[in-house]
């Protein structure tokens, strides 16, 4: 197994740099069930945030990018079913990716709540917000 960093997955999804991308494209699709990519947690959070604010893809688009990657055998996903959770808290409400994903790890750790100061991540997340 190799760890994938979330320049080479954009470089792969995006197919925008004339140089990389096809680095990219061969180093994963070379990728086997034998010997997989890992791709961490934090790449996760990395990836959802890149591909938002840097290229503008939709809530939908980014569903529909994680659950490929989710359903990918040659992709090993970190806490894989932590992050469909997420997916889905992502997708059925106006939460911020990250914040679905810090409050489903959490509750996957065992934790009863997940604390913080955002009344966004508070009401859309499933957090609790400290008064």
């Amino acid at each position: 197994m190799i760890g994938l960093d979330t320049n080479v997955l954009v470089r792969y999804i995006m197919q925008d740099d004339s140089r990389q991308s096809p680095k990219a494209s061969k180093l994963v699709e070379s990728l086997t069930v034998d010997a997989p990519g890992f791709v961490s947690l934090v790449s996760v959070v990395e990836l959802g945030w890149v591909l938002s604010s840097s290229y503008g893809l939709t809530r939908d688009q980014l569903v529909q990018g994680f659950e490929a990657l989710l359903r990918t055998k040659e992709i090993v996903i970190d806490r894989a079913a932590e992050v469909m959770k997420a997916l889905r808290v992502f997708k059925a409400t106006s939460a911020d990716f990250a914040d679905c994903l810090i409050e489903r790890t959490a509750s996957g750790a065992g934790c009863d709540r997940t604390m913080t100061f955002d009344g966004g991540a508070a009401k859309a997340a499933g957090m609790t917000l400290i008064q």
